[in-house]
């Protein structure tokens, strides 16, 4: 995880782009500007692979259960490799989910991608498929360096907001994307969300003690800041701040570490890991999302947390460096304020058309307006 850029381009990037209040202050000092809308199906845009049977059963269940009209289900055949070409994402994917996007008569302010359509352009070190689609209408360029002007110009504009989403306002969509090992996975995202209570806990932050030097600190101290947060709302928050890699016993509202990125990373701990219907979560992990098939080596997988029974997670499917990754702060704040999944985790982002995945349907909203 490349983080010796974090403070500094996060810092120029955030005044730069004038987003309002420090990191420090936002998450404690939200004031929703306008009441967050419960999700409804007509704004939900549904990308079907057709060359994949997984992607077909797994947009299938959604559609089914979150009645998603048929006029806002797009249709494609593009590979079923999890990269995909520059060419064929332009002419054939993105092309399409732009002019079905334009052409729908609801106004689309989701976009949900399903298991078997590609996750990566072009190679292993690639963007992802889901921040270009999100950023299809902006006029932004994708990082090519981690310097603080390229990021300033990759700015996500929804950052840190506190108003619910629509396209209309931000020129862009929100993108998630139902995956997993299996179908079953997949289909259990959905059923967590359509299941999902306002818990109060347990939200749970497990610090590494290897990821307190420059360029770690200000990710770390989001979990001091998240923890804070939560606990003043009235939740049960804990911060686990040992040396241990820790799996508590209970099922968990909420999660952040830093994965295998943690010293003392205990995979057996990391897989025992259960979660409420609901919960979201984020690792400090480079390529959480390199991939959704099983696999052996590398880094720790957010697939891990989905088969878990993880609701929604952030991933990314390349190196995304520090300043890229959700700042826990501001994704719990949102959420346990009546903010959808989907809009959680984009305002909790700094930028866009880059690494990112997000996980999980976006309508889940189990926690009423505050």
């Amino acid at each position: 995880m490349g983080g010796s850029l974090s403070s500094l381009l996060f810092v120029l990037a955030v005044l730069g782009a004038g987003c309002g209040p420090s990191p420090e202050t936002a998450a404690s000092e939200v004031v929703i500007t306008t009441a967050p809308v419960q999700g409804d199906s007509q704004r939900v845009m549904v990308v079907i692979n057709e060359a994949s049977d997984e992607s077909v059963e797994v947009g299938g269940y959604y559609i089914a259960k979150r009645k998603i009209p048929k006029e806002n289900v797009v249709r494609v055949r593009v590979t079923t490799d999890e990269n995909i070409s520059i060419d064929e994402f332009e002419t054939v994917l993105r092309k399409r989910v732009k002019n079905a996007v334009y052409d729908s008569k609801n106004p689309i302010d989701f976009v949900v991608l399903t298991k078997g359509v590609p996750i990566r352009l072009g190679n292993n070190s690639g963007y992802s498929v889901d921040g270009h689609l999100a950023a299809m209408d902006l006029p932004i360029k994708p990082i090519e360096k981690p310097e603080a002007e390229q990021v300033r110009g990759s700015i996500n504009p929804y950052f840190m907001k506190n108003e619910s989403f629509s396209r209309k306002r931000f020129d862009m969509v929100l993108v998630t994307r139902l995956d997993g090992y299996t179908v079953s996975d997949c289909k259990r995202l959905v059923d967590n969300a359509l299941a999902a209570q306002p818990n109060k806990g347990l939200f749970f932050f497990d610090a590494a003690d290897n990821r307190k030097g420059a360029g770690y600190a200000d990710t770390q101290d989001a979990m001091t800041r998240a923890t804070d947060v939560l606990k003043t709302k009235g939740f049960l928050a804990q911060l686990e701040d040992t040396p241990t890699f820790v799996a508590p016993s209970e099922a968990l509202a909420g999660y952040t570490s830093w994965g295998s990125n943690d010293g003392k990373f205990d995979v057996a701990a990391y897989k025992r890991l259960r979660f409420k219907p609901g919960a979201l979560a984020e690792t400090f992990v480079s390529t959480s999302g390199r991939t959704f098939r099983p696999t052996i080596g590398g880094q720790s997988l957010i697939t891990d947390l989905i088969a878990s029974g993880v609701t929604g997670v952030k991933g990314y499917v390349s190196e995304p460096y520090t300043f890229a990754l959700a700042r826990p702060d501001i994704l719990f704040d949102r959420y346990t304020s009546g903010f959808n999944l989907a809009e959680s985790f984009y305002m909790a982002s700094l930028v866009t058309k880059w690494k990112d995945v997000v996980i999980g349907d976006p309508l889940c909203r189990p926690y009423p307006t505050r």
